[in-house]
């Protein structure tokens, strides 16, 4: 499978821009990730980090979860991988992780978030709140927050790949 990642149009009103950039930077990781095993996928190749391609993948999939479905639609979900006890549960990763399972979740909750964003509008505060601030957010600021998040975590992911294979790209 190759990926395909689409320029942002540079003419576009502000909510195809957004959802433009956040598209962006999901087939981005995606492609980071493309072609390599699940044992390069959950290696942890930037000591002392204990970061992974794989990690990052579920780690955006609670991500997308928390600000679409919990914070912006108030929809109660059980954590995908983390835990009260385990906060960082999505990076702790075992033999048993398999791509097709954090890249199939990865997905769905990207499906789940677009549906729940498109009902709607950037300046619509959201119906839920933090879970640990209590704050509300409007879409616009949930969508410039994602495309923070990814970006960072792309930079992340370009170093990782660099280290297992070598590979580098934008």
């Amino acid at each position: 499978m190759t990926i395909e990642r689409s320029e942002p149009s540079t003419t576009a009103d502000e909510r195809t821009m957004l959802e433009g950039w956040l598209n962006y930077h999901r087939e981005t990781l995606a492609w980071k990730c493309e072609g390599l095993t699940d044992e390069q996928l959950r290696t942890a190749a930037v000591e002392p980090s204990t970061l992974s391609l794989m990690g990052l993948v579920r780690h955006m999939a609670e991500v997308e979860q928390g600000w679409f479905l919990n914070v912006m639609a108030a929809e109660q979900t059980d954590r995908l991988y983390s835990s009260e006890e385990d906060p960082d549960g999505e990076f702790h990763l075992t033999e048993a992780d398999t791509w097709a399972e954090a890249h199939a979740t990865w997905r769905a909750q990207i499906e789940a978030a677009d549906a729940h964003a498109a009902r709607f509008a950037l300046d619509d505060l959201s119906v839920g709140k933090h879970r640990r601030t209590g704050e509300r957010f409007n879409l616009r600021w949930i969508y410039t927050h994602m495309i923070e998040e990814y970006a960072r975590h792309n930079g992340h992911a370009d170093l990782l790949r660099e280290r297992i294979d070598g590979s580098t790209g934008d």
